[in-house]
Formats: C-alpha cells, structure tokens, sequence
C-alpha cells in the first residue's frame, strides 16, 4: 500500500499506543490526509504554509507502525538573535485523535521538535469545551448581571474537551489565551451555525428577525451576488474598512498568495464574495472551506449605501452555499466573550448571534517550554513588543 493509500484510510485509526512516531511527511502524503478527514481547518493544510511566507512550515505525520494516523502543519518562527531556535507553531491542530491519550501523541511530536531546535511548541487543539445557544446569548447581553459568557451555564459542556485541557495543564503545558478570547494566535471563542441535517429554510428560521428582514431587503433593493477570483476588488474594499474601522490591513500580496496557494491545493478551497447594488460594490467576503467544514474569513462592507444590507446578503449567500456544499458548520470565526452592552467588543457578538447558530468555547491555545531559558527569554521579548 502507498503512502497516498495509507493517508486515505486514515479515518480508520487505531487506538493511539506508546509505539507511534512522528517524522517528516510530503505536502503530498499530508494533503490526502486532510482529504480523508470529515473536517479539518484550513490553517492546518500544507498550503497555509505557503501562504505565511514569514514562517518556515513542514508537514509531519504520525506512524503506528507504517500507518499514517495523524498530520500537522508546523510554522516555525525564529528568535531573534539565536535565529538555530524556533517557535513550533500548530495553529488549530495537529489533526490527530483528542479523545485518546495524549502523552502518546504529543510526547514524540515534543521529542521531534525539540531534537531539530524547537524551543517551545504552540498548538490550538480543534476541540470545544462549552457551547452557548444564540438565545442564551441574547439573554446574557440583555442581562445587566452577566458580563460574559463564562458567567452562563453552558448548553453542552464537551468531556473531550475537559480532558484535552486537564492532560495538557498536568503534562506541563502553559495556556495562552487571553481572557478577551483574542492574542496573538487565533480566537479561542467562535460563533458557529450548525449546517448538518438541516434546510435553508430551517436555517432562516433560525436567525433572528432583523436578519430576516435586511436578507429581504437587499433582494428587495436588487443587491446581487457574485462569486468568484476578484481578489482586487475584495482588497479595495478592504482597505476602505480598514480606514474606516480603525485597523491595520494585510496588503494586496497577502491575499494574492492565499488564494493562488490555496486554489492550486483544491480549486473550490476558496471564494471571493462580492456584493453589488446598481454597480457599486457595497460589500465583499471570503470564504475558506476545507471538507464539511465552511469559514467566512475576511469581510468588508462600503460606508456608503449600508441601508441595503450588502453584508447580510454576502453571509447568506455564503451560507447557503456551505449548506448546498454538503458542510457540517459555517464558521464566523472569532468572538470576544463579552456579554457588556457597555463593552464595545459587544456589537461583533450581537452581529453574529443574529444568524442563529452557537457561541462555541475552545480550548484555546498551549504552549510547551522545550529549552526553559531560551523560551523565557522569547516570552520577554514578546511581551516588550506588545507594550
């Protein structure tokens, strides 16, 4: 059996045991693991390490015996003056099995990365710890003695995920997440609508009034929607928002390589989304999706003409899309966990509760001290940067 071969039945793993290993794998190997995964996120595909061009990437596998069971894309990232040490940086992985026992998974990832110059290993393990319905969130912004989500009982607390989180805080490793839910990693807090076994009618169902009412709306106002490759157009826009929204944009390369890498790796990985009104572009997003699993991951919208709602109807569209896609979930991606109506994080929140959908907690962000001193030092360096 081929490596390709092995990569596709890789759904079919055994139990984790003290006798896997991690070594080197092809972008080859480590794509026709992805691909026989249900959902894996598009940060752990061996084309994102293209796209981060500032990091040093590297596919790795691991083996029980000749099997491969497991992927992860790796980011290196330098220190600065002792440039033979590096950050080793997993974000939103490995692609491995979280319900099985960890040390068996991440002890050998450790022992690789350390012996080729790791000092310190960051991963975000894809696994939910808490789920909050979107009328719960809604109660909670309403209720002046809740100030975050944390401060509500959860719908669904995820035992894989109190395990996942227990086994790390036990084996040594140090959580990163800041409390607003957002750093200089990914989020740890999301807002996700569930797709799988439902219609887009129970979908609109879903989502609140408001929402139903500007979708309407910008049908009614003759908004249309196009799909396409018009990476310029969506980066103008962009910028504008940038402006307007006092942040700081990628620049037009940025986009460029993310699309070019990640269409070359699968043609339907990535869509631009682009919103008209009589010519004018009023709003634009781009969508990422990776097997079931859908990811709005940029958005822009013009100040001009915002009463003909070209944001609601670039999500939907792209929500319908993910649902005629055959995906499990349609991703919008970060959240604070703020529930203050006084907290101006608050709005995003407000924003993406109108969907429906569900308010999810991860586990966040770990990292893993290799070489103590060098790490400490980093951690100073960073925390320099950062004031």
């Amino acid at each position: 059996m081929s490596n390709s071969e092995r990569a596709r039945t890789a759904d079919r793993r055994p139990a984790p045991s003290p006798g896997l290993t991690v070594g080197p794998i092809s972008a080859a190997e480590h794509l026709a693991f992805v691909r026989a995964q249900r959902s894996v996120s598009f940060l752990q595909t061996p084309a994102w390490g293209r796209v981060k061009t500032e990091w040093r990437s590297e596919s790795l596998g691991w083996f029980h015996g000749r099997q491969l069971v497991g992927a992860g894309l790796v980011l290196h990232r330098p220190v600065p003056r002792l440039e033979r040490f590096t950050l080793a940086y997993l974000p939103e992985g490995p692609v491995i099995d979280w319900t099985g026992e960890l040390d068996a998974w991440l002890d050998p990832l450790a022992a690789h990365l350390k012996a080729h110059g790791a000092f310190a290993i960051r991963l975000g393990p894809p696994v939910r710890t808490h789920t909050w319905g979107a009328d719960q969130v809604k109660e909670g912004v309403a209720d002046p003695g809740i100030q975050r989500l944390t401060g509500m009982r959860s719908r669904r607390a995820d035992a894989v995920g109190a395990h996942v989180t227990s086994r790390l805080r036990d084996a040594g490793w140090l959580p990163q997440s800041p409390e607003d839910g957002f750093g200089v990693g990914h989020p740890q807090y999301k807002y996700e609508v569930p797709l799988a076994g439902r219609t887009e009618d129970d979908l609109l169902r879903g989502m609140n009034q408001l929402w139903r009412r500007n979708i309407r709306k910008a049908a009614k106002e003759g908004v249309e929607v196009s799909v396409g490759e018009d990476v310029k157009a969506f980066h103008d826009l962009y910028v504008h928002t940038a402006g307007r929204d006092r942040f700081t944009p990628r620049p037009l390369r940025y986009f460029e390589t993310m699309f070019a890498e990640l269409s070359a790796e699968d043609p339907g990985r990535i869509r631009v989304y682009l919103a008209h009104h009589q010519g004018d572009l009023v709003a634009a997003a781009i969508l990422v999706r990776v097997g079931a699993h859908a990811c709005y991951s940029y958005g822009a919208s013009s100040t001009d003409k915002r009463d003909v709602r070209g944001s609601n109807a670039c999500q939907w569209t792209m929500i319908r899309d993910s649902l005629a896609a055959g995906c499990d979930v349609y991703d919008l991606r970060g959240i604070t966990p703020t529930l203050d109506a006084d907290d101006p994080h608050v709005g995003l929140i407000q924003f993406k509760v109108g969907t429906g959908g569900q308010a999810v907690r991860y586990v966040g962000e770990w990292d893993l001290p290799l070489r103590p001193m060098v790490y400490r030092a980093f951690d100073h360096y960073m925390k320099r940067r950062r004031r």
